[in-house]
């Protein structure tokens, strides 16, 4: 069946501006880091790609190697926009990468360097069946290979018209204004950075929100519900077909202790006293933080996308709520 986009599919989505650019993202960005690989059903992932640009998320993030397997998100992605965004409508779009992680064997399949950032990039485009991406990110810092030369990579990248912008994921706050300089001095400022971030992972507050003000950087944080911790998922157990269930999933049955549990039910109380699901305060907490450009969510049906996508019905909060938060997650 084919495609056409909703004519009213930016009337309901709220646009932040990237830092000090002239990029606007969605308040709700998609990551296809997990359901979207060639283990995951095809049909699917399409339907919520779909229902995703239908409600406003102009945002697709990915990575070399999303999957399982490695790539597979990419080519999946890929036959996704060649069937169902072509012509003009790819200028409605923000598609990201990134490398950094392991992709192919041997000394030049991960990392920072300039020969496997290229490469890495090569194939990506290859695998989606673009000329170019919107933003393309060094996944980690690789802690052997001369920052300068990872930076210069990036702003080469730029250079050649495979990227528009560049971005870092996961670089502390020293590293990543170190990298910022080097850009600015290259004239390919850093457009956003990437950290993981929620309730449950909050070192970008000890230093790096405020260097990315300072520089103008936009942040797009991942993992905002802590791999599914932060949701009534887990309220009663480990629930069949949940990422704590799946053998190649990154949440493990261990990572949800009885200290976490109890932390999770009292943070839902307070959610359904906002009327909100748990999802849904989470990501608010999030964005209540002006330096939060978008967050990027992973979601596993369109019902789960809905459920997100309500956050923004309710992004307010009293004092009195976020000190009961805080004093949550000190608990």
């Amino acid at each position: 069946m084919s495609y056409s986009p909703s004519p009213v599919r930016y009337d309901s989505m709220t646009y932040n501006r990237c830092g000090k650019s002239g990029i606007m993202l969605p308040a709700l960005s998609l990551g296809l880091w997990h359901n979207f690989g060639g283990v995951d059903d095809f049909k699917n992932a399409k339907q919520i790609i779909r229902h995703a640009f239908d409600k406003g998320i102009t945002h697709f993030d990915l990575a070399n190697n999303y999957g399982p397997p490695p790539g597979s998100a990419e080519e999946n992605f890929g036959e996704i926009l060649k069937k169902d965004f072509s012509g003009y409508l790819r200028d409605e779009l923000i598609i990201s990468s990134k490398a950094g992680y392991r992709m192919w064997p041997g000394p030049y399949g991960e990392w920072g360097s300039r020969k496997y950032l290229i490469s890495s990039l090569d194939q990506s485009l290859q695998r989606m069946k673009l000329d170019y991406v919107d933003i393309f990110y060094s996944h980690r810092p690789d802690p052997l290979t001369p920052l300068e030369e990872t930076m210069y990579a990036l702003a080469s990248i730029v250079q050649q018209g495979k990227a528009l912008y560049v971005g870092l994921s996961n670089y502390n706050a020293e590293d990543a204004r170190k990298g910022f300089e080097i850009l600015k001095r290259l004239g390919t400022p850093c457009l956003i950075h990437q950290p993981k971030y929620s309730m449950f992972e909050r070192w970008v507050e000890d230093g790096l929100l405020n260097v990315l003000e300072e520089y103008g950087v936009g942040c797009i944080p991942f993992s905002p519900l802590a791999q599914g911790l932060l949701t009534n998922k887990y309220l009663k157990g480990i629930p069949e077909g949940s990422r704590a269930g799946k053998p190649h999933g990154f949440l493990r049955p261990t990572d949800i202790t009885d200290e976490k549990l109890n932390k999770i039910k009292k943070l839902n109380d307070l959610a359904k006293k906002r009327k909100q699901s748990l999802a849904q305060m989470a990501l608010t907490w999030l964005l209540k933080d002006k330096r939060i450009t978008t967050v990027l969510i992973g979601v596993s049906s369109v019902e789960q996308l809905n459920d997100n996508l309500a956050c923004l019905n309710n992004l307010a909060y009293s004092e009195e709520e976020l000190n009961e938060i805080e004093n949550i997650l000190k608990s």
